[in-house]
């Protein structure tokens, strides 16, 4: 069983940075693809990036592309989500996963284990 949990999740003005880090315990996951993904009010969860476990290739959507980084920390069972630039439409409750399935990273139904989420706030 492995257990996720997000922080780093606060309120920002739109421009701002935030970093979001998700510690995994029960089990180590460095063999697990590392996605996050987020869900605002009245929507859809939306994926955000991934990051397989070999080799490290990342897997970022177009809305956030150039603006957040995904990267992972294997020995310390760790993955970030740098995120700069933020938009108000940034605004949501971002979810940390882990998945033992390496294609489709974008679908949340791939993925066994969640965290509780962490809320960002971008204000204009």
């Amino acid at each position: 069983q492995v257990q996720l949990v997000e922080s780093g999740g606060g309120s920002v003005q739109a421009g701002g940075s935030l970093t979001l880090s998700c510690a995994a315990s029960g089990r180590t996951v460095n063999r697990y693809v590392m996605g996050w993904f987020r869900q605002a009010p009245g929507k859809e969860r939306e994926f955000v990036a991934a990051i397989r476990a070999i080799g490290g290739a990342r897997d970022t959507a177009d809305s956030v592309k150039g603006r957040f980084t995904i990267s992972r920390d294997n020995a310390q069972d760790r993955v970030n989500l740098r995120m700069n630039s933020l938009k108000p439409e940034d605004t949501a409750v971002y979810y940390c996963a882990a998945s033992l399935v390496y294609d489709n990273t974008r679908n949340w139904n791939n993925y066994a284990y969640w965290g509780q989420g962490t809320q960002v706030t971008v204000s204009s």
